[in-house]
């Protein structure tokens, strides 16, 4: 009989300091595209780190929560936290720290160190900003899946019309 495959979220919270700001463009284009963002503010943050995987018979889990908790903290929260994302942390350096690029961020911190753990993979990395904005990554295979599906299907629907 197949292993059921089960999500697991780890729940984090951290509070950080950040700036909207893209070099690509000029003072007053940043202001009007950012607004009160361009300016240094903060947020408290929570990030859920979900875990995708076959429950393992031998132990009823998909992998341990406490080591999951371990590594979420260990490469994100003790970097990010009462920290200012823009001059702080290393791995956002250069960085435009909107919600959906911190997302990306935290997945290419994690992704690779959940690799040494067997059948289960990181499945989303969502990213609260507030209680009303939030940001989700799925990864870049899930991106790149997601994008030619789409292609495919206005190439069949555009198919069918001129046959149509």
């Amino acid at each position: 009989m197949p292993r059921p495959i089960v999500e697991i979220t780890h729940v984090q919270e951290f509070s950080a300091a950040h700036r909207l700001v893209s070099a690509h463009l000029s003072e007053q284009e940043n202001r009007e595209l950012y607004g009160p963002c361009f300016t240094d503010h903060g947020h408290n943050y929570s990030v859920e780190v979900t875990v995708r995987g076959p429950v393992e018979p031998e132990t009823g889990m998909v992998m341990d929560l406490n080591r999951l908790s371990r590594l979420v903290v260990e490469r994100i929260i003790a970097r990010v936290d009462h920290r200012h994302l823009n001059h702080d942390v290393p791995f956002l350096k250069g960085t435009i720290t909107t919600a959906e690029n911190v997302a990306v961020a935290f997945w290419d911190e994690l992704e690779p160190a959940l690799r040494a753990f067997k059948g289960c993979k990181l499945y989303r990395i969502r990213l609260n900003e507030s209680r009303a904005n939030r940001a989700e990554y799925y990864g870049p295979e899930t991106a790149a899946s997601r994008s030619s599906s789409r292609s495919s299907s206005r190439s069949s629907a555009k198919t069918r019309s001129a046959k149509g």
